[in-house]
């Protein structure tokens, strides 16, 4: 279908763009396009086209549909440079710190990463920061274009009805599935463990050692460690409650006792009050996540389970006052479609191989017990899964697709605001692209 694929080719490539420290092909690499102060490499095209392959989207877009998007991504980092549009540090810190823990949990260890890619963590950090610093930029301007795209009821209709009939997609059976999921715990030996570290860090800077040196040594907060442990100024509200709730008792200088949030143990030390602001700096230690005891939640998630399954309490409610992951807690614990943003999910080979075995063993209507997870962001917890609905596959239509077709149209009138505002940028700022790869007609008018 590929008129639904080609409403996404520019939106993903922008937002999905080579993963980073991916493994590119090997290829004779050169420069193939200019824009401004930003190239694009063959190699780096080559890549693109291989993730794509890789990614189930469907469909093979050309290199030449790649190049495009890939200019029009440069393009926008050119003109946000233009435009003074700018990505925090703190941000751009936050998502390393996650894109680092990711990577830690995949391989093991910090050691297994080094060998993997034969750089050390801070040579990838640096390379994660600069690719981290281009796509948050990237997506910030895209965003500036396309914020006040909307869809109506009638144009989703239209696009349908656009549609060739002998070219609806012929959708694989769907599930609707909802889980709710407790954290595994920390046990009390690693907590003593931790604690006992941190408030030797905290006697040791008491009598005149350097809290700050202490934290960029040990901190597990890669963002702030490198800073001395300094998170700047915060507004009230900001920070989670436990780390705020100590912060604001102590008196500048003052460092406060261990604070536990679910981001871990902190030892946090008040340096500024200012009206409404705070600044704080923190040593931050997690416990590690292979370790955790899994006992108590998988009690807990028994115990709800049987209330389920005995209708004192309807799922959907119970997620929302049990669950502990946060992406779902306030949609009754439902799944979505990354994709479509649906509750509805492909039953097929794009599906987590457990998951999928493990729905094949269970009935609509019924509840898992409780079962190992791996939380996105790497930690060790148990879920039950609720098999909600399963719908047989079809052919799409208007009734039972309205989401997935709306995000169709969505993303084919954002790909047209982008490429509107490309034919008017692109006369802003130098743009050359190699005789290799002149047929592509990349800055040729869509009007021509």
């Amino acid at each position: 279908m590929n008129i639904v694929r080609n409403t996404f080719l520019f939106i993903y490539v922008l937002l999905f763009s080579t993963s980073l420290f991916a493994q590119t092909p090997v290829v004779i690499d050169k420069i193939i396009a200019k824009v401004d102060n930003h190239y694009i490499l063959k190699s780096e095209l080559e890549a693109q086209y291989q993730q794509y392959l890789q990614s189930g989207q469907g469909g093979t877009p050309s290199k030449c549909q790649l190049l495009e998007s890939l200019v029009v991504g440069k393009l926008m980092l050119a003109k946000a440079e233009i435009d003074s549009v700018i990505v925090e540090d703190k941000r751009i810190d936050g998502e390393l710190n996650a894109r680092m823990e990711q990577m830690e949990t995949q391989f093991g260890s910090q050691k297994n990463i080094v060998e993997a890619y034969g750089k050390s963590i801070a040579s990838l950090k640096d390379e994660l920061r600069s690719s981290l610093r281009e796509q948050l930029t990237t997506r910030k301007m895209q965003d500036k274009i396309t914020g006040d795209v909307k869809i109506t009821p009638r144009e989703v209709k239209a696009f349908f009805d656009e549609i060739p009939k002998d070219s609806l997609p012929y959708l694989p059976s769907e599930v609707e599935i909802g889980h709710i999921v407790r954290l595994a715990k920390v046990t009390k030996a690693q907590k003593a463990e931790l604690i006992k570290r941190l408030l030797d860090y905290k006697k040791r800077a008491e009598n005149g050692e350097d809290f700050a040196e202490f934290a960029k040594l040990h901190s597990e907060d890669i963002g702030s460690g490198k800073r001395g442990g300094d998170l700047g100024f915060a507004k009230r509200g900001q920070m989670v409650a436990p780390f705020e709730a100590a912060a604001l008792k102590l008196k500048p200088n003052q460092i406060s006792e261990v604070v536990e949030s679910e981001f871990g143990f902190h030892l946090i030390q008040l340096l500024e009050i200012r009206g409404q602001e705070y600044h704080a700096r923190h040593i931050l230690l997690r416990p590690d996540y292979q370790r955790l005891d899994a006992t108590e939640p998988t009690r807990y998630l028994d115990s709800i389970r049987v209330l389920i399954q005995r209708d004192s309490i309807k799922f959907e409610k119970a997620a929302k006052l049990h669950s502990e992951d946060k992406p779902t807690q306030d949609a009754g614990g439902m799944l979505t479609d990354p994709q479509s943003r649906s509750y509805k999910l492909p039953l097929d080979n794009t599906m987590d191989a457990a998951l999928f075995f493990t729905l094949d063993s269970m009935k609509v209507g019924t509840v898992s017990p409780p079962l190992s997870y791996r939380t996105e962001d790497g930690r060790s917890a148990v879920r039950i899964l609720y098999y909600k609905t399963k719908y047989p596959p079809h052919f799409a239509n208007l009734k039972d697709d309205y989401q997935r077709l709306s995000n169709y149209a969505l993303n084919k009138k954002k790909n047209k605001a982008i490429e509107e505002w490309f034919e008017k940028a692109k006369k802003d700022v130098f743009i050359s692209i190699d005789d290799e790869y002149k047929e592509c007609n990349v800055l040729k008018s869509n009007s021509q």
